[in-house]
């Protein structure tokens, strides 16, 4: 479970804490609104007199226990911070609006949550739409496997409307139960810790932080260190925007005093003073460079890999994120990987959905030390970066069998790398020329690495590939060239394909077979 929790047992002067609750869910479906109207009945019971800014994380009180909402922007936010090992959430609450149902936004956000091991409640907003249909939302997530406890499941459902705020009392009293059946402690007198929630530059006041306290209590004047950075709390704002002395465990709270802008998902800690904090930032400065160049280049998790730790028994699972142009072909993958034969290794699909392959998937692929299978989609450039940074393997094919056939490869430990695709560039499509002779001409831009005559070529539209097949003819303004580099336009014919539009992305690559090896 998240939250500190496991350490604090044995501590016998650990108490209940503030339980922390994320809310997630698709876009349009009233996330903001719902925090507003918590907020506001909190403001009308004269509890925060009026919130004066907004800190990313607010508090309300329920029959005298407070509970903390954090504010993040999306479940991205929520996997990055995890994906930094940061166990912020102790419970997520899902929003599905009740005229619109579940939407694939929704589906990721459970996944996320899933993946994260938190417990979920549902909040099935606008209920006061006249085309709410509250039911058909129970129906659509019981397939996503959140059966509602009046269904004899295990999850709870609570109907909202943000907008004349019905069912918010119930919402709030669901979650301070759900919280109760968890049992969060911390000792508020062991040295302050937690989490870096958000962090930014002010003009007048300089780096702030939203630190949210996992234990102990920190106050004005302690000296803190988050990640490489460290500073020492010259004033500490609550949730409220009001000034503060101290915050406890499961508290938001905003501190002025950083040497500079810490990361979200950093771990925070107060230590004996300002020198030793400047030392630890230091070290930790040295330590993260070190990590993130060993994290470019040792795969978290990689097929190939998998099987040997299987059998030295460091790996009982593989986690896959899978995604597919069509749902349809994402049916037919999800199939097939269950038949495949689990009994040493187990397939575990932490998320599956259309569409190309985004920066979100291959932060969940991080966090849960994942691979991404792409059928017939590519990553995105944004995405590929990402995976770089993170040390992500994206595997992409294009026919269904060859997927199965090297995750049967891989779980029984025999994966050879036979074809390997090497990229060499890629170019856009800016403008379409046609010509009588030879039809589509794609006046292209090469936007990375070189595109060659002899290459084979992807077509690539919004992140799913339309065609595979080789180039008819490079040219350069008249002539014919053999190559050209990254930042020169060029024409490209596609040999057999016609159906080229502006704005298509066309990837370069070459496979080469690789001499296997008995090692």
């Amino acid at each position: 479970m998240s939250g500190g929790v496991d350490e604090e047992e044995i501590d016998p002067n650990a108490v209940l804490r503030a339980p922390v609750v994320t809310i997630m869910g698709h876009v349009d479906h009233g996330k903001t609104s719902l925090l507003d109207a918590i907020r506001e009945t909190e403001v009308a019971a004269g509890e925060a007199g009026g919130i004066t800014q907004h800190i990313g994380a607010y508090q309300v009180h329920q029959n005298g226990n407070r509970i903390t909402f954090l504010d993040t922007p999306g479940h991205e936010a929520f996997t990055a911070m995890r994906a930094r090992g940061a166990k912020v959430t102790d419970l997520a609450v899902i929003v599905v609006a009740a005229d619109d149902g579940v939407m694939p936004q929704t589906v990721e956000a459970i996944d996320h949550a899933k993946a994260a091991g938190v417990p979920i409640l549902v909040a099935v907003n606008k209920i006061d739409r006249p085309d709410a249909q509250p039911d058909r939302v129970r129906n659509e997530l019981a397939s996503q496997g959140l059966t509602p406890e009046d269904w004899g499941g295990e999850t709870i459902f609570v109907d909202v409307s943000a907008k004349t705020k019905e069912g918010l009392d119930s919402l709030i009293e669901m979650i301070g139960l759900a919280a109760e059946l968890e049992e969060l402690k911390a000792n508020p007198k062991a040295p302050a810790s937690g989490y870096v929630i958000e962090s930014h530059l002010d003009p007048g006041r300089g780096p702030v932080a939203t630190v949210l306290v996992q234990r102990g209590t920190i106050t004005v004047g302690d000296s803190v260190v988050a990640g490489s950075t460290w500073g020492k709390v010259r004033a500490m704002l609550d949730f409220t925007g009001a000034r503060t002395e101290s915050a406890g465990p499961g508290d938001p709270a905003e501190i002025l005093g950083m040497d500079d802008v810490s990361e979200a998902g950093e771990r925070f800690e107060v230590v004996e003073n300002e020198r030793r904090a400047r030392q630890l930032a230091q070290q930790r400065s040295h330590r993260l460079k070190a990590e993130s160049l060993a994290r470019q280049q040792a795969r978290k998790v990689s097929l190939e890999e998998v099987f040997s730790k299987a059998t030295e028994g460091e790996v009982k699972e593989l986690a896959v994120v899978l995604k597919a142009d069509v749902s349809g072909s994402l049916e037919a993958l999800q199939d097939e990987i269950a038949k495949l034969p689990q009994e040493r290794i187990v397939v575990d699909v932490i998320h599956a959905a259309p569409g190309g392959i985004t920066e979100s998937d291959v932060m969940l692929a991080a966090a849960s030390d994942a691979v991404i299978i792409g059928f017939n989609v590519r990553p995105l450039a944004d995405a590929r970066r990402a995976a770089e940074r993170e040390g992500v393997e994206i595997r992409t094919y294009s026919v269904i069998y060859k997927v199965t056939e090297d995750l049967r490869a891989a779980l029984e430990g025999m994966l050879e790398p036979e074809e390997v695709e090497e990229a060499l560039g890629q170019a856009e499509v800016k403008e379409l020329f046609r010509a009588s002779r030879v039809g589509t001409i794609a006046g292209c831009l090469v936007t990375d690495g070189r595109v060659t005559r002899t290459a084979q070529v992807r077509l690539v539209r919004e992140g799913t590939v339309v065609w595979t097949g080789r180039v008819g003819s490079l040219r350069r303004f008249k002539d014919n060239v053999q190559e050209v580099d990254e930042g020169l336009e060029c024409g490209i014919v596609l040999e057999g394909y016609q159906d080229v539009k502006v704005d298509d992305v066309l990837e370069f690559f070459e496979t080469r077979q690789v001499e296997q090896t008995l090692e």
